[in-house]
């Protein structure tokens, strides 16, 4: 009696999950979560600093391949279990290393939304002061690491940010999430395609243009290939625990293999076009200046509105850029919360409400840290970073590695890759089976080992990244 009433709590919690209403609403949410500011921000300045066109080729072929199987493998195992990330990995056993693989896909994304939310808010800030016609301000030396410096100022644009993320959170998956990337992804496009065509027709821009898009092979490096393997965490949204939760929330009658290669597509066009919107504008202002194309994340602050100022619609360029780029942050931002906000109704029975109350209430006191780092609590130091690198740090260059490298043990030793190419299967050819299978058993560990030990020796200076 006890047996079947617990199945029939099961059956019941099944049934009242949330999920996506169809097909459209899912790739679109995984593209938003995949879509964010590692395409806008981090591709651009990684590709000027590794080669340019030799990088871009480099990150197709891993993400074709390596990251293809990781977002197949994550999406299945969501789908089969019907839970987030800690219940994925319980539903195969309670042994320490399955909580333990749970888990660090389910904290990855917690604590990561909160510094993700601190630079939401500057790009809100840099948004409103362009509307305000602000333009030459924001070029001038200092500004940024001014603004960044004013305690207040940067927790009230950081709180601003977080709100809007959590507005969409309690309206749910459908009437929010969904919705919300239903309406932000296409816009998005839009404006990216409208900014790359302006940034490519600038003079002396062409040189920017062929250096991003032809591959020179005089410029390939083993740390081209780490750093395209690195970027590929950030941009297709891997070992953070979302695609989990997404696959979770999908119906069987969802082609997984055809979603992977339409958010594949829609990922690849958005990193080129943020290339194209950047490097060739930043070529054009700075002769092709190698230190102004490599300013790594002080070119989105720093660098474009210099370049932006120096136009004759530099005003109205900024306001769509940053609008853009708000867009791409606020997808990202809400598909990271989100799988938080599912951990938190899966494995402590908090209704979507007080789940979305508990993730913001996360925000505010790891994202208020990181807001006040380069500030009132500019003294604090870990590992010779601020509070907000080290969250970066600890996040994307130790345990995102670990979270992948958990799930690659799961598949291949417990789930079995045949079992997981059957939840593949069960709504259409599996096509790529083969190449899914040698990947995941042979080269995806050996990648994310790369990944790990090579951020770690970046970090303790022995490299450069």
């Amino acid at each position: 009696m006890k047996k079947g009433e617990n199945k029939g709590a099961a059956l019941q919690k099944e049934k009242s999950r949330s999920s996506f209403s169809g097909k459209l609403g899912y790739v679109l949410a995984v593209a938003g979560s995949a879509v964010g500011l590692g395409n806008i921000w981090r591709f651009p300045y990684l590709a000027a600093k590794y080669g340019g066109g030799i990088f871009l080729l480099t990150y197709l072929v891993l993400m074709l391949t390596f990251g293809y199987a990781l977002i197949v493998s994550e999406t299945a195992l969501g789908r089969m279990t019907r839970r987030s990330p800690v219940g994925a990995f319980g539903a195969f056993g309670k042994r320490f290393s399955f909580r333990f693989g749970g888990w660090i896909n389910a904290v990855i994304p917690m604590l990561i939304v909160p510094y993700y939310s601190v630079i939401g808010g500057w790009v809100i800030k840099y948004l409103f002061e362009y509307l305000r016609g602000s333009t030459s301000s924001l070029a001038g030396d200092g500004y940024f690491t001014d603004f960044i410096a004013n305690g207040f100022e940067a927790e009230l644009w950081f709180l601003l940010f977080g709100i809007l993320v959590l507005a969409v959170l309690f309206g749910g998956v459908k009437q929010g999430v969904e919705r919300v990337s239903k309406v932000m992804m296409p816009l998005l496009v839009v404006l990216a395609i409208f900014v790359s065509i302006y940034s490519m027709t600038r003079p002396g821009a062409f040189e920017g243009v062929k250096y991003f898009l032809v591959p020179d092979f005089e410029h390939f490096s083993w740390m081209t290939v780490v750093a395209a393997m690195g970027q590929m965490f950030y941009s297709l949204s891997i070992a953070m625990g979302i695609l989990y939760t997404y696959g979770s929330y999908i119906k069987e009658d969802v082609d997984i293999e055809k979603s992977t290669k339409q958010v594949e597509v829609f990922d690849t066009a958005i990193a080129m076009l943020a290339g194209l919107m950047i490097i060739p504008a930043v070529f054009a202002f700075s002769g092709g200046d190698p230190d102004t194309l490599q300013a790594g994340p002080s070119l989105m602050f720093i660098t474009i509105p210099k370049v932006f100022a120096s136009m004759g619609f530099g005003t109205g360029a900024g306001i769509i850029f940053f609008l853009l780029v708000l867009l791409a942050a606020l997808t990202s931002a809400i598909s990271l919360a989100e799988s938080g906000v599912s951990t938190f109704e899966d494995q402590l029975g908090f209704s979507r409400r007080k789940s979305t109350l508990l993730m913001g209430a996360v925000i505010i006191l790891f994202g208020s840290a990181s807001a006040l780092g380069f500030g009132v609590l500019d003294f604090v130091s870990l590992l010779g970073m601020s509070i907000l690198d080290f969250f970066d740090f600890l996040t994307n260059s130790l345990m995102m590695p670990v979270a992948a490298l958990s799930t690659c043990i799961l598949v291949t030793r417990v789930v079995g890759l045949d079992k997981l190419a059957k939840e593949v299967e069960k709504s259409s050819e599996f096509k790529r089976k083969k190449m899914y299978c040698f990947f995941m058993k042979y080269l995806a560990p050996v990648c994310i080992v790369v990944i790990l030990f090579s951020s770690i020796a970046n970090v303790l200076g022995w490299i450069s990244m």
